[in-house]
């Protein structure tokens, strides 16, 4: 009897401490709003990538927000943050560091260069050459670069948000395969909806609504959320379904490649951290629904081109062809 109270004990204290955390992430939801008006959504999705510990990328027009969501999200967890303009004339040695001659002392001293912050964003990075966008993959892979020959560890969190606009404009280059598939989701904002828009419109322009947002999480609890979202339970009919849609895009004429084993692993992460975000201890096919978009659109690709399909038209297939019981 009294090791029954106690496991519901155990359990009601967890259910607790989930929906603690699940409040917290509605403070900061809020609290990014304030400066992206009408994104809540988004914002919940670039957090479920930040505590999933992957890298986001945001594809859109200029003067959309994306900017301004990577800001206030570094401001609303108090992550050191820095900004590199992505040009065609960029340098790896720009983004990773260089060792100076010091004649004072007769020896190389290393400058650290951007990317030696917890949140890092990656302004237009499909304006830079290939070779200067490859500067990033150790980093994001491993957490650490190597310069020179050593090997430097980059801070804890780390936290790639990399925008790019449309390969239609004029002066980008495409992302490769290999560069996509490092950013476990990608996001579009979109216009505002016309209510948040009007509300824009209202809006004192002169006060900046970032510098205003109020800090909500610490790196501390960026850490917990990583750990405890890692713990949610994935029952065997979820991974059943899991692997359905992963069979789908690897056996179907209509893709030109299948999902990877880490976009498999990334799309079972971010339901797993969704669900916790939701207060929940299991994964339900609803949150596999709701991330599927942001994690594989970017990691599919049409058999041929001109057969009218995109990532967004595989994925929905994905959500309407694959059965979620067998």
């Amino acid at each position: 009897m009294f090791s029954l109270n106690l496991g519901e004990s155990v359990e009601n204290k967890a259910h607790i401490v989930e929906g603690n955390m699940s409040k917290q992430v509605q403070s900061t939801v809020t609290e990014v709003g304030k400066a992206l008006l009408g994104k809540d959504h988004q914002i919940r999705l670039a957090l479920c990538c930040l505590f999933s510990g992957g890298h986001l990328l945001i594809e859109d027009l200029p003067g959309m927000g994306k900017t301004t969501l990577s800001y206030a999200l570094a401001k609303a967890m108090g992550l050191g943050y820095r900004r590199i303009q992505f040009t065609s004339d960029l340098l790896p040695a720009d983004i990773l560091g260089i060792s100076i001659f010091d004649q004072n002392t007769s020896q190389f001293s290393f400058h650290p260069g951007p990317i030696f912050a917890q949140l890092v964003l990656a302004d237009e990075i499909n304006r830079t050459m290939p070779k200067t966008q490859s500067a990033l993959l150790e980093a994001m892979e491993e957490g650490q670069v190597t310069i020179e020959g050593d090997t430097r560890e980059l801070p804890d969190p780390f936290f790639v948000i990399a925008t790019q606009n449309p390969v239609t404009l004029t002066g980008t280059y495409p992302l490769p395969e290999s560069q996509l598939d490092r950013f476990l989701m990608r996001l579009r904002l979109g216009y505002p909806d016309r209510q948040a828009e009007r509300q824009l419109l209202e809006m004192n322009t002169e006060h900046n609504k970032v510098e205003e947002i109020t800090q909500c999480l610490s790196a501390d609890d960026i850490a917990e959320f990583r750990s405890r979202s890692a713990e949610v339970n994935a029952s065997a009919a979820l991974l059943d379904y899991v692997q359905r849609i992963i069979d789908y895009t690897r056996n179907k004429d209509d893709f030109h490649f299948g999902l990877s084993p880490r976009g498999s692993v990334a799309l079972l992460r971010s339901a797993k951290t969704w669900a916790f975000m939701c207060g929940r201890d299991h994964v339900v096919p609803e949150d596999i629904q709701t991330i599927l978009p942001s994690v594989v659109e970017h990691r599919l690709r049409a058999a041929m081109d001109e057969d009218g399909h995109t990532g967004a038209s595989l994925v929905q297939r994905l959500l309407n062809e694959v059965d979620v019981i067998e």
